[in-house]
Order: structure tokens, then C-alpha cells, then sequence
């Protein structure tokens, strides 16, 4: 018989058990509820996870959703619509660090595009019907309104180059030849206009490029660049702040002592920059509630992100704090595996806080849960499309949460990892995206929820911009 939380032939690695901060949190929710064990009349159930109708957490789904609008709204306001527009004031920034950002105004035309009428090809700028007579001094790109030419004259000219007014066309150098006597004849029919960019041709001064919400791509900036822009007016980076909370953690070494290597504190800048934040800084906190409130209150940052403590153990300071700062808890746990005892909440209007678990796979659940779309609202990104792919194995899943699980994309399936316990980093290390897996689990060849890893679409070197 396969234990619960085990997938058919899955290693022991793999166990679904829940691990020591979500058996932490059920305890808080059941103490919170009133229905723990000193009080709750109901026999006790057999199966090991606490009951249902107990469940007090968000669904994922939901959970997501009030993330994303939780940026849009504040204290005094009725929820937002996913239609409101984000409160943060644009900013000009250089081209050069427009990347990723988005558009907060329209992309307008500074001038006409081309702003005069350019050679499209190497060759000659021809007048009138051939054989034409050649000048000795060719036009090049860059230099200034060259002489008029009439008609039976031809002008070297080169791609890019001003064409001289009264131009016919021009004829590709491919496409002459010159006689004993230096005369240029064509070598095949040409129109009137032929390979001339005219001026406008792309777009007219005042013309509007893109519109409000149009995310900055490579070929995004070479449009301003070409259309005459030095800077762009775009919705600004949030800024994040990652507070790495526990005394038994490394910064460097072996594991010794009781003592373990911080494998959130490298992990989590970089990923939420691949997120489109600017990280202010990695602070890391011994387990200690005046430090931590301290550290809270003193972040000027749009997003402050906490690596464990909340659950309800004896050093777990994140809703102590919480409460002592008068914050506003949005989502107090998660019903998803791992990662359940994560939390979001409003600790000023214009400032949220992601509580994650302290387990490296469970954290990453929360930067996709609850950071992701936050920081997506703040950024004024789009959504990504959501998509499905079958399974090439089946899924076991939890009874009545969702689970992440990592997986490779292999063609048109996704193959389920192994090593996909809260404290495991191994399966996500090598994962293209995370399965949404329903309660009750993914039979081989279901059509699957995936989420793309940020750096699996737009490659390393453009999401860590």
C-alpha cells in the first residue's frame, strides 16, 4: 500500500509529509477557530492532516487573485477591479534601463519615420529612362541633401543614403551594368520609385507607436531609438526587500552543528529580479521580534519579503509582529503544497509584506502564490496566457490542497521531478515550470496547469535584467 503523500513509485525523497511549519500553522488555525484538541467535541479523524471543514486558508486560485489586486486597492478603498490602474507614479528613465519595464505613456512619433526619403538599396539613384550617365562622386548615408539630379543622370548611392530630388528610382547594384563608355544601363524593368523609402513611410510626426501598457522589449527600445527618444516614461521597478529570519542558518561552508546553509538568501534576489523587482537589499535576522519589527518598520521598500516564522512555533515573530504594527493580514495561509503557511499582508498602503516558509521548495511556492502577481500589478505587466500540457506520469495529490510540482517540458508533455518535498531544492534546480496539480491528484495524461519559470521564456541574461 502506498503511503499518503507518496506517489506509486516515487522514492521516500519525494514525501508529501506535511513538514514542521505547516503542522505549525494547522495548530495555529485550529487554536484560532477554537476547535483544538482541548475543546473540539468531534471524535478524532484518521487521517493525519487536519479536517477540512477546519481548513481555514485560502484556496490557491484565490489566493493569487487577491495578491494581484491587493497593489490597487488600500485601507479606505472597496477592493479593486483587475481593471484599475495601478497608483504609482511614472517615471523617466534612459533607454538603457527601460528594459522590462512598461510603458506609462503612449510611444508617440517625434518626427516622420524615415524623416526624408532614403536609398533602401546599394546602387544608383536614377533620373528618367536609361542608359543613364554617371557622377564621379557617389552619395553616402549620413551625409548632407546631395544635388538634384536630371533626367539621364545616375548617382552612386549607398543603403540609408538621402536620395537627391527628381529621383526616378534607384537600381540595385545587382541589377546594372556600365558600357565601354561608362554608361549605366539597366538589366531588368524597373518602376517608378523602386527601392525608395519615402519619407513617412513608417509613420507620420504625432503618429502614436504603442500604447500605455506595452512592455519594453529589445526591439521596443530600438523603435524609441529610431522614432528619436533618449528616455521613456515608464511604470517604475517595485522595490523589494528580502529579511532572511533564523538563527540556525550559514552564509558560508559545510553544515555543522545543528547549523544549516541559507539556501534563500542567494536564491531569492535574483528571482525576484527575474520577477521585475529592484532588490534594496538581503538582510538577514536572528530569531528576535524586536529585530524583526525594527527591520519592518524601517523598509521603504514596495515589497518586503520574510523567510520563515509563520507558522506558530516559539520563535515564529512574522504575525506577532504583524499584529504589533497594525498590519492588515490579506491571505493568512494558503491551501497548496508545499508552502501552505505562507501570508500576505498590507503593512502600508503602498507596502505589502510575502511572508514565506522557511523551507527552500515551500518559499519558492510563495514567490509564485503571492510575490509573482503582486509585483506583477506593481509593474503594471500583463498576465501571462495560462496554458496546459498532458502529463507523461501520474500526479499524486493532496486531499484537498493544490500542488506545485516541477517538471521538464519534453516536446508536448511535461515529465513530473522527483524531489519535490518543502525542504527540497533538487527537482526546481533542474524544473522548465511548476504543475498545478488539483486536490485529489493528475491521472498520466491529463491536461495540466503550467507556470512558467521566469527564465525558461525569456532566457537568463534578459530576466535578470
Amino acid at each position: 500500500m502506498t503511503a499518503p503523500g507518496l506517489r506509486d513509485g516515487a522514492p521516500a525523497e519525494d514525501s508529501d509529509d506535511l513538514d514542521v511549519e505547516e503542522a505549525l500553522a494547522l495548530v495555529r488555525e485550529a487554536k484560532d477557530d477554537g476547535t483544538g484538541p482541548a475543546r473540539d467535541p468531534r471524535p478524532a479523524e484518521p487521517h493525519r492532516h487536519a479536517p477540512a471543514e477546519r481548513h481555514r486558508a485560502t484556496p490557491w486560485p484565490q489566493a493569487r487573485e487577491i495578491a494581484a489586486r491587493a497593489a490597487r486597492a488600500t485601507r479606505a478603498t472597496r477592493p479593486a477591479t483587475p481593471s484599475s490602474a495601478p497608483r504609482r507614479t511614472p517615471v523617466s528613465v534612459p533607454l538603457g534601463d527601460a528594459l522590462g519595464l512598461v510603458l506609462a505613456a503612449p510611444l508617440d512619433a517625434l518626427s516622420d519615420l524615415p524623416s526624408f526619403d532614403t536609398s533602401a538599396m546599394d546602387g544608383w539613384a536614377v533620373a528618367g529612362p536609361g542608359p543613364w550617365t554617371v557622377r564621379e562622386e557617389g552619395v553616402l548615408a549620413g551625409h548632407a541633401q546631395p544635388a538634384p539630379l536630371t533626367d539621364g543622370e545616375a548617382v552612386r548611392i549607398a543603403t540609408g543614403a538621402r536620395v537627391p530630388a527628381d529621383t526616378t528610382a534607384v537600381l540595385r547594384t545587382e541589377h546594372g551594368r556600365t558600357d565601354a563608355q561608362g554608361r549605366l544601363h539597366a538589366t531588368r524593368d524597373m518602376v517608378h520609385g523602386q527601392d525608395i523609402r519615402p519619407r513617412g513611410q513608417e509613420c507620420r510626426s504625432g503618429d502614436q507607436l504603442l500604447p500605455v501598457g506595452t512592455q519594453i522589449t529589445p526591439a521596443v527600445l530600438g523603435l524609441a531609438a529610431a522614432a528619436g527618444y533618449d528616455t521613456v516614461t515608464v511604470v517604475p521597478r517595485p522595490r523589494a526587500e528580502v529579511l532572511v529570519l533564523g538563527d540556525e542558518l550559514l552564509t558560508e561552508g559545510l553544515p555543522r552543528e545543528g547549523l544549516i546553509r541559507d539556501a534563500l538568501g542567494p536564491m531569492l534576489p535574483p528571482w525576484l529580479r527575474a520577477l521585475g523587482a529592484e532588490v534594496l537589499a538581503v538582510r538577514r535576522i536572528r530569531d528576535d521580534a524586536k529585530a524583526l519589527h525594527k527591520a519592518i518598520t524601517a523598509s521603504t521598500a514596495d515589497l518586503i519579503v520574510t523567510t520563515g516564522g509563520t507558522a506558530a512555533g516559539p520563535h515564529d515573530h512574522v504575525h506577532p509582529t504583524l499584529e504589533r504594527i497594525g498590519a492588515e493580514l490579506l491571505v493568512d495561509g494558503v491551501k497548496v503544497r508545499p508552502g501552505h503557511p505562507m501570508l500576505l499582508a498590507r503593512t502600508r498602503d503602498d507596502q505589502h509584506l510575502v511572508g514565506l516558509p522557511g523551507n527552500p521548495l515551500a518559499a519558492v511556492s510563495g514567490l509564485i502564490t503571492l510575490a509573482e502577481p503582486l509585483l506583477r500589478t506593481l509593474a503594471a505587466r500583463p498576465a501571462p496566457e495560462p496554458y496546459t500540457l498532458p502529463l507523461t506520469e501520474p500526479v499524486h495529490g493532496h486531499p484537498y490542497d493544490t500542488r506545485l510540482v516541477p517538471v521538464v517540458l519534453r516536446g508536448d508533455r511535461a515529465v513530473p521531478l522527483h524531489y519535490n518535498g518543502p525542504a527540497m531544492l533538487r527537482g526546481i534546480a533542474a524544473a522548465d515550470a511548476l504543475a498545478v496539480v488539483p486536490p485529489g491528484g493528475a491521472r498520466q495524461g491529463a491536461e495540466t496547469e503550467l507556470l512558467d519559470l521566469p527564465w525558461t521564456t525569456a532566457g537568463i541574461g534578459v530576466c535578470f535584467t
